[in-house]
């Protein structure tokens, strides 16, 4: 069948709009008609060459849609169903069988461009394009999908604020309840107030932790980031020493640090605020190539930890666990969204690398 997909044609060039040509599905695929799909900063690194990604592509991994089809195999969903879009994994790893499907070893899945076998699921002009872009490619009319990387989804939430839930929000929601996990009393730090971070501060509102603070250069994601549950904010330009300003904030140091930032020199400034027996969770995606040197002394001596954190080590149940929070008022991520229609994904894109906007979401007509 035919679809209008954004097509990335090469590295740091303006989005192209594209007719292309879909696969029929297969047994074990689903067909998504798209309603709209977030714009995250991992999209804008394969765009810029910062992400390795096979280009000519079409990317997108923040999906929320309506099945059109489905496979003979296919028990989840049916035509018809409201589904989000979530990671894709293979079910049967070691980590996919121990509940942590983020962690899934066929990196194939996120990375390839193709199916397992090799074969393409997008063409252009005949051509093999490359999709399947954390397992979505959602930056088109229709997504063809594996079972796993679609949930259905309730009818009565926003498809505009149900689709950040497939990467946004579960990473920063994921990285504080599901990784870090903050008990009574203690003091969590979110470094960036993106789409990420707001939504790891919404998250640790919603945990028994007292102190929350939020470090940003944007005053009004400040702002909006105390609305939102934040007991504290920074402004890192105006605060000189940052590990200084946490721990006065968290009377003397955090329990545990959010990093959304992908910023080594953020990182560093923010360690010296670490609370001993502290964990930084790492959740921005710097370049491949990006080092960083650590104060081994002062993290040993602190018995001080660094956590990596795949998409908030998120899992179908977390995700319906985090829905059901939105859906109780409890985790307004609608507030995060601003809403573009499909054929100004640039105007969009363009927004979200210039901070004007936290979570672009696109919509189709």
């Amino acid at each position: 069948m035919k679809a209008t997909a954004a097509v990335f044609p090469a590295t740091g060039a303006p989005v192209a709009f594209h007719e292309v040509e879909v696969a029929e599905p297969r047994d074990s695929e689903v067909l998504v008609r798209m309603t709209a799909t977030g714009i995250c900063h991992t999209d804008l690194s394969v765009r810029d060459g910062i992400i390795p990604f096979p280009l000519p592509a079409v990317a997108g991994h923040e999906g929320a849609g309506v099945v059109e089809a489905a496979g003979r195999a296919v028990r989840t969903v049916e035509p018809g169903d409201k589904v989000l879009l979530v990671p894709p994994s293979c079910g049967v790893c070691g980590p996919c069988g121990t509940g942590h499907p983020s962690l899934c070893e066929v990196s194939a899945l996120r990375w390839s461009g193709r199916r397992l076998d090799g074969t393409p699921v997008l063409a252009l002009d005949g051509a093999p394009l490359a999709a399947r872009f954390l397992g979505q490619s959602s930056f088109c009319s229709h997504a063809l999908v594996e079972e796993r990387t679609v949930l259905r989804a309730p009818r009565d939430v926003a498809d505009t604020t149900l689709a950040p839930f497939g990467c946004g929000v579960v990473t920063g929601a994921g990285a504080v309840l599901r990784v870090l996990r903050p008990g009574p009393g203690s003091s969590v730090v979110v470094l960036g107030a993106g789409a990420v971070g707001l939504s790891a501060v919404m998250a640790a509102a919603v945990t028994a932790a007292t102190r929350i603070v939020a470090v940003d250069l944007v005053p009004s994601r400040l702002e909006l980031a105390r609305e939102l549950g934040a007991t504290g904010t920074i402004n890192g330009r105006e605060a000189g020493d940052l590990g200084a300003a946490i721990r006065e904030l968290t009377g003397g140091g955090a329990d545990f640090v959010v990093e959304t930032t992908a910023s080594t020199q953020v990182l560093r400034a923010a360690l010296s605020g670490l609370a001993r027996g502290g964990t930084v969770g790492l959740v921005g995606a710097a370049a491949p190539t990006e080092q960083l040197a650590l104060p081994l002394v002062q993290l040993v001596s602190g018995a001080m930890g660094l956590r990596g954190v795949v998409m908030g080590d998120g899992s179908p149940a977390f995700l319906r666990a985090l829905i059901g929070l939105h859906r109780q008022g409890r985790l307004p991520v609608d507030r995060l969204v601003q809403v573009y229609p499909f054929e100004r994904i640039d105007a969009a894109m363009a927004d979200a690398a210039g901070g004007r906007t936290i979570k672009p979401v696109l919509t189709f007509g």
